[in-house]
């Protein structure tokens, strides 16, 4: 329980950064490769050596990352107009930090997960 409610402050899991071009933290809209081990952040960074066990770790039908690639984008609501911009002026690696946090918490649930299924638990 710990691990999730304080997922914010759980180190980054050590992905590689390929940085190209100039220097940019803001993010439009993030996109994995075909095969989920890389993620394209903008067109100045992409992280890779995501672990297969990231996707393990589900909020209903996506994986935590998934999730986070989805949800943290730049968009204007059609009905209203109201535009959601995630980046954040006082910390602009927010989202890049965020991304390695929720790989670390995905990756220790699923490996959590596997410790308590092979406990033995006396019915008796």
């Amino acid at each position: 329980m710990k691990l999730h409610i304080e997922y914010e402050q759980q180190a980054e899991y050590p992905l590689e950064r390929t940085e190209t071009g100039k220097l940019d933290w803001r993010v439009e809209k993030m996109a994995l490769s075909k095969d989920k081990t890389q993620l394209k952040y903008n067109s100045f960074l992409a992280l890779s050596g995501i672990p297969p066990e990231t996707y393990g770790y589900r909020l209903g039908n996506r994986s935590a990352l998934e999730w986070v690639v989805d949800q943290y984008r730049v968009s204007t609501d059609a009905r209203s107009g109201i535009r959601n911009d995630p980046n954040r002026e006082d910390d602009p690696e927010y989202i890049v930090r965020l991304v390695g946090q929720v790989i670390t918490v995905s990756v220790e649930t699923v490996r959590l997960v596997k410790e308590l299924a092979a406990l033995s638990i006396d019915q008796g």
